[in-house]
């Protein structure tokens, strides 16, 4: 594969004499053609120029070879293209072989080269010429095969994509492709965010709902009241207009509002979940709608995340349950049904063999297939008064220190870091009595932080290793409505009722 690899890229950039040397050296053939439909068109239709230079580069059986090189001489002879006839007949490979395993064969063909007329039927024998050209395609057509064209380069793109997604290629680095590295910082720590970098505003009337950092690091997105879906560059916070969709004022979006997007892991697809219950999926560098899920929840879709393969969409809603969606069919997978209020987020485990999902009815719920394993509350704090409600938990999320452990965010001034069966293994306090409840939290890629935006619009910056409070400030000036954090470096962004979304940075 390596080799038919290196013989395509050979082919495509008219490298000829490199292509023969390694074909005949490796005994490796590439055997393929641009399109089959064009390939056989042209045999059919007689196009023996635009054949020719094909066939001198694939590795045919003999026999196949024989007949169609037979089949151009009997049609030259027939156009009284002798010239071109008796060069074929002579001066070919295939036709020196047919002149010594089936001379008769061969002398028939010379012997039609010097007559001064052409008699189909003797030259076609007990067929056409059209017949014949039918028949050689169709055995052609079975010798040859098409693949996508640049493989070399798209495999290469492929490999710096995943460096990309790895965290091992900063975006817009310059990777040497020979020396296999490229000149990129050391990874940084994980740092608290203390300065406003840059700060996005909406309309008046418009506030973000969502927001998330592609997994290459690359975009950043956020989706909106409005039911438009924008796609910023962090670097300078601005619509990013590279990609011609934006460059055009045509944007991703939905006829209602829009809670929620996530992006697949290769960054290539987005998925967006609106208050009319409906989820689409996305081709980010396109913005071309793929899938439209009409009925993914009969109310607002809360929280959308793809699996880790692409192949499926988990899905929340206010309706009570989490869905898994197909994304090839479209179809409804599976059901987790037994909240008793909205269901605000769910995760994939990272085995993918659980769903962890997060309610307003104080619940965490570990699901397996589609039945409910384990369903645990986070503690309530030391002031929450007797009797009272059980907090709403708003999210749930893997720790990067150990994925078998989640980080819990509910509507109190603790966040809690719990294994499955809900067990706490670390609590993080603000120390507020009251005024200070956490809205939406967020982990830093390395886990060294937890950060959590408070119903006082503060950011609380929690340290893992001393388990304290290390850093508070205001970030905006209305209720924060969530947080997310770039993959790679120190970067979050934060967004607001207050017309806003805040880029920070240590």
């Amino acid at each position: 594969s390596v080799i038919k690899i290196v013989l395509q890229f050979c082919k495509e950039n008219s490298l000829q004499q490199t292509f023969q040397t390694l074909q005949s050296e490796c005994q490796v053939s590439l055997n393929t053609v641009d399109s089959l439909e064009t390939f056989v068109a042209d045999i059919n239709g007689g196009r023996w120029d635009a054949i020719l230079p094909q066939v001198a580069q694939l590795k045919l059986p003999r026999k196949k070879l024989e007949d169609l090189y037979e089949q151009i001489v009997l049609e030259m002879i027939e156009l009284r293209e002798l010239d071109t006839a008796r060069a074929i007949l002579r001066q070919t490979q295939a036709m020196g072989v047919m002149k010594q395993e089936e001379p008769e064969r061969y002398l028939r063909l010379e012997h039609l080269l010097v007559r001064t007329y052409f008699d189909p039927h003797e030259a076609y024998q007990d067929s056409t010429k059209e017949k014949r050209r039918a028949q050689i395609a169709q055995a052609l057509a079975a010798e040859v095969s098409v693949v996508p064209p640049s493989r070399l380069m798209a495999l290469i793109g492929q490999a710096l994509k995943w460096q990309q997604h790895q965290g091992l290629l900063p975006a817009g680095t310059q990777f040497d492709l020979f020396r296999g590295t490229a000149a990129m910082k050391q990874d940084v720590e994980d740092m608290y965010p203390t300065t406003l970098m840059h700060t996005i505003k909406f309309g008046k009337k418009s506030h973000a709902e969502g927001a998330r950092f592609s997994p290459d690091g690359q975009l950043l997105v956020s989706c909106s009241v409005d039911g438009f879906i924008e796609v910023w560059d962090h670097v300078s916070g601005k619509l990013k207009k590279d990609l011609q969709y934006q460059a055009d004022d045509t944007f991703m979006m939905h006829d209602d509002a829009i809670f929620c997007v996530d992006f697949s892991r290769d960054s290539e697809m987005l998925a967006s979940g609106s208050q009319d219950g409906k989820i689409k999926v996305w081709r980010i560098r396109t913005g071309q709608c793929l899938r439209r899920l009409e009925r993914a929840h009969s109310q607002t879709v809360t929280s959308v995340v793809f699996s880790r393969d692409g192949s499926q969409i988990l899905s929340t809603s206010v309706d009570g349950t989490a869905r898994i969606h197909s994304l090839k069919s479209g179809k409804l997978l599976k059901e987790f049904r037994g909240h008793t209020s909205i269901v605000n987020c769910a995760i994939f485990s990272k085995d993918s063999n659980h769903v962890i999902t997060a309610s307003s009815d104080g619940t965490v719920w570990n699901a397996g297939n589609t039945e409910c394993v384990k369903t645990f509350k986070p503690p309530p704090p030391h002031s929450m008064p007797q009797g009272a409600k059980d907090p709403r938990v708003f999210s749930v999320h893997l720790f990067p220190k150990n994925m078998d452990l989640i980080v819990v965010c509910n509507n109190t001034s603790v966040v809690y870091i719990m294994t499955f069966e809900g067990q706490v293994m670390k609590s993080f306090s603000s120390g507020k009595k009251e005024g200070g409840d956490f809205l939406a939290a967020c982990v830093s890629p390395k886990g060294e932080w937890i950060y959590c935006v408070g119903e006082d619009m503060n950011l609380y910056c929690f340290s893992h290793q001393s388990g304290k409070l290390e850093h508070l400030m205001k970030v905006h000036e209305k209720e924060v409505i969530g947080l997310t954090h770039h993959p790679h470096i120190n970067l979050i962004a934060t967004y607001s009722e207050d017309c806003t979304m805040k880029l920070w940075k240590p």
